[in-house]
């Protein structure tokens, strides 16, 4: 199992900033639990509160310390390509029911912590190991430059 929640997870998930109201997509977690069996990646998603972000489109608080709904998301597909050394950096690309997510990825040099930098499919440019590793800031994401924190940190084996 592959474990995000706390300080792992990023101030911008797949891009997008997590004390903005976007109603059911949205950004607040408070904990990602991921695993990969029968052929695909399975996500059990629980979200954390936003505060004070009454309508779509508000900017509020997120509480990443209370629980919100879980939600679960399982890959119809995915690809993991480019592979470099000892999973320095590898191109990923999720496609669930209804949307997707693309990027790049690496293991921590010490094979404890997986590192996943993923935008909502078509959205963003500059986002593949042929761009930079992991975290660099050389996304466009829907025109602009991209200059928040994407970079989910999955702990391996919790």
């Amino acid at each position: 199992m592959l474990l995000m929640a706390g300080d792992d997870i990023p101030t911008d998930p797949n891009g997008f900033n997590e004390n903005v109201n976007f109603g059911q997509a949205t950004q607040c977690y408070h904990r990602i639990e991921m695993t990969v069996q029968g052929g695909a990646f399975n996500l059990t998603t629980t979200t954390g509160v936003l505060e004070n972000a009454p309508e779509n489109g508000d900017v509020g608080m997120c509480d990443r310390d209370t629980a919100g709904v879980e939600l679960m998301f399982q890959t119809t597909s995915y690809v993991i390509e480019n592979l470099e050394g000892n999973a320095e950096c590898f191109d990923i690309t999720l496609t669930f029911m209804g949307f997707g997510q693309e990027g790049r990825g690496a293991v921590s040099p010490d094979g404890s912590e997986l590192w996943l930098e993923v935008f909502f499919k078509d959205q963003a440019v500059g986002h593949r190991c042929a761009d930079g590793g992991v975290g660099d800031q050389t996304v466009t994401l829907n025109g602009m430059p991209f200059t928040g924190d994407a970079v989910q940190v999955f702990q391996i084996g919790e």
